[in-house]
């Protein structure tokens, strides 16, 4: 039986105070010149909470205790076409602690690095991730988002 299977991602929305920290991809040949915030995918034997760590450490160079990671919510989206790199889950954590400062350590796959404020969001927005960093203004996040579905 061939069973549905979905692509695991970690993201991390780094906070301080009002300001998230975003960066603007190129040349990965998805959304390139889009805003993000640090995120990859959960490699085979990996929790998402230890990618997200490693992702962050990987793309901006900032250290994090997996246990400060704070879960947002979970996204499970389609782009409906049946591909299967299109069927996702997606793990948001905010972090507020961490040790290091952010630096661009992946120029090949990002082209800026900078902090913004959550009310003044550069355009245009990784779609998906738009939907979650809106909704730290104030309404909330619910434990599931369900994206790209009928």
């Amino acid at each position: 039986m061939n069973r549905f299977s979905v692509v695991p991602s970690a993201y991390v929305v780094v906070r301080r105070e009002d300001d998230v920290l975003l960066l603007l991809r190129a040349n990965t040949g998805y959304m390139d010149g889009h805003w993000a915030v640090p995120a990859g995918h959960v490699e085979h034997g990996e929790s998402a909470v230890t990618a997200a760590a490693r992702e962050l450490k990987e793309e901006v160079g900032l250290d994090v205790d997996p246990e400060d990671l704070v879960p947002l919510t979970a996204m499970h989206r389609t782009g409906g076409n049946g591909d299967p790199i299109d069927e996702r889950v997606d793990f948001f954590f905010l972090a507020t602690r961490w040790r290091g400062e952010p630096r661009l350590l992946e120029p090949e796959k990002a082209a800026g690095l900078d902090w913004y404020p959550l009310d003044k969001l550069p355009e245009p927005l990784v779609p998906h991730e738009a939907r979650v960093l809106g909704s730290l203004k104030g309404e909330g996040l619910p434990a599931v988002i369900v994206q790209g579905f009928a």
